[in-house]
């Protein structure tokens, strides 16, 4: 089974030992963005003084409400976004060192695959933007491709899959340089219920395969906690961290778990903070 995360505590040991242990580390991140309303220009702390530590190999989900700033997280963590004041850190490196030879993945809720490359060519792209010799990795693109049930479908082309087909095309994209994280931005929002928990199913056998340290932002609190180690439940105005709970079941979960007396006590816990 995965590492369980680690929270943030005051007992924690020295900075260079948790960064060490860390897959992902945040330490007292703050964000604002300018904004302009008939009043005039004004500013919008998206998130203050986040802090969130997350061992090697965990999958750690943050939950909250619309506008809390869990994208906003997401996107700093992938360097997309620099914060305003503390540090992230990923298995000890700076985010733009990690993200420039590869070893950081992405997926978010639109595929935004190319309509005119095939799956084979739309999962090969982050090769070709990091300079690794695709011709050479063609076994293991075909095995990506098996590893999230496409087989058969490599010369296919976007315009030819289902919604959930596109889906699994980006989470093998996000995956072919074998990065260390993996980032998920409400991969599965647009998906229906019944499609959404396969999906689930389906990333959590993906995920087990390469234990990478995976961050995933969702709105869905039994999708959290069927797929997380922990879920970090945040609130907004400004955006922050209001608690992180640990999730107890042991891994592979199996459909069944979703029915569960206990899985859904935990989900009606987590529904408590987000609420309360």
């Amino acid at each position: 089974m995965p590492a369980i995360l680690r929270a943030v505590s005051k007992s924690r040991a020295p900075e260079a030992a948790a960064t060490e242990a860390s897959g992902l580390l945040v330490e007292g991140v703050t964000k604002s963005f300018s904004k302009r309303t008939k009043q005039g220009n004004g500013v919008l702390q998206a998130l203050e003084a986040v802090s969130l530590d997350c061992a090697r190999g965990s999958l750690t989900a943050l939950i909250g409400p619309s506008g809390c700033g869990k994208s906003t997280l997401l996107r700093l963590v992938a360097g997309l976004e620099t914060p305003d004041a503390g540090t992230i850190a990923l298995n000890g490196e700076p985010v733009t060192k990690v993200r420039a030879r590869g070893d950081l993945g992405i997926a978010f809720q639109d595929p935004a695959l190319l309509p005119w490359r095939t799956v084979s060519e739309n999962i090969a792209l982050p090769l070709e933007i990091v300079g690794r010799p695709v011709a050479g990795l063609s076994s293991h693109i075909a095995t990506l491709i098996n590893l999230v049930g496409l087989s058969g479908f490599e010369n296919s082309l976007p315009g030819e899959l289902s919604g959930g087909m596109r889906q699994r095309v980006a989470i093998a994209r996000a995956i072919v340089t074998n990065p260390s994280v993996l980032l998920l931005d409400e991969p599965f929002g647009a998906l229906d219920q019944i499609l959404r928990r396969s999906m689930n199913l389906e990333l959590q056998r993906i995920w087990m395969g390469g234990k990478t340290t995976a961050l995933l932002v969702t709105h869905g609190i039994d999708e959290a906690v069927f797929l997380a180690d922990r879920v970090a439940v945040m609130k907004s105005r400004p955006g922050r961290i209001a608690a992180v709970v640990d999730i107890p079941f042991p891994r592979p979960r199996p459909e069944s778990l979703f029915s569960s007396e206990e899985f859904h006590r935990l989900c009606d816990r987590i529904a408590g903070l987000l609420h309360g």
